[in-house]
């Protein structure tokens, strides 16, 4: 398995880390030494895991931001720089999914979509980069194998999904010859609450559903959580304008 480098005396941000995929990237940086600025909308659970993070001898910033809010982003990322007095890496995990037939998706499910899968990444990095930029930082944004492969049900999800993978790849030629790292991750399904949702979606075609399966079976939260933590350190310094696929084969054809 693949390990991130030291990270004492380093911060990392990481969004969507109250639970699932969020707090399991937290705990691996935190267990690499890092201190973590945790942000989430669920301030609750929030507060747990951060005294996970901190009985692993790291500090921990608990920051309640409702990332559909988009004008959140660059306060949480000044937040945490003022918290901490540097940031090492961002780590983009938070995500909304809502499995719709299309004709029955709301305005306001598409627009929270959009919003916090997409704005407000890009809006967390444009603040992070000043600062990444001064500590030869790295961006690790997570996307998913709905990127690759259309998927009924998340039209929605597919489009953000799809558009932030490119977003990463742009960013790192834009960012070619300066000293930042800009990658991604794109897991294939995980046994999370996001996950679960489809088990709610009535009149589905279950013919389709299997289709997001993996033929191996679902991808183990901890493995796409130890990528990240690992592109998001320098132990993965020539790793630039990567999207590493974690998806139990289900992309490759």
């Amino acid at each position: 398995m693949l390990k991130p480098s030291d990270m004492r005396g380093k911060t990392a941000l990481v969004t969507g880390a109250a639970a699932g995929l969020g707090r399991a990237t937290a705990l691996s940086l935190a267990r690499a030494g890092a201190d973590i600025s945790l942000l989430d909308i669920n301030g609750e659970a929030l507060q747990s895991v951060a005294a996970e993070v901190r009985a692993l001898g790291v500090a921990a910033q608990v920051q309640v931001v409702d990332l559909a809010a988009t004008d959140n982003c660059g306060p949480a990322v000044a937040a945490a720089v003022a918290e901490f007095g540097r940031l090492d890496a961002l780590c983009n995990v938070a995500a909304v999914f809502f499995p719709r037939h299309a004709t029955e998706m709301t305005d306001r499910e598409w627009e929270t979509t959009m919003a916090v899968n997409l704005t407000a990444p890009f809006k967390l990095i444009r603040a992070a980069i000043p600062h990444l930029l001064e500590t030869h930082g790295a961006v690790v944004n997570v996307t998913s194998c709905a990127a690759f492969m259309g998927q009924a049900y998340l039209a929605a999800y597919s489009s953000t999904k799809a558009g932030l993978t490119h977003m990463t790849r742009s960013l790192a030629m834009e960012y070619m010859h300066r000293t930042i790292r800009i990658n991604a991750v794109a897991p294939g399904g995980m046994m999370t609450a996001l996950a679960a949702g489809l088990a709610d979606l009535q009149d589905a075609d279950s013919s389709l559903l299997s289709r997001i399966v993996p033929l191996r079976g679902l991808v183990e939260i901890e493995d796409v959580a130890a990528m990240v933590a690992f592109l998001a350190t320098d132990a993965a310094r020539g790793y630039h304008g990567a999207c590493i696929n974690l998806d139990n084969g289900i992309t490759a054809g």
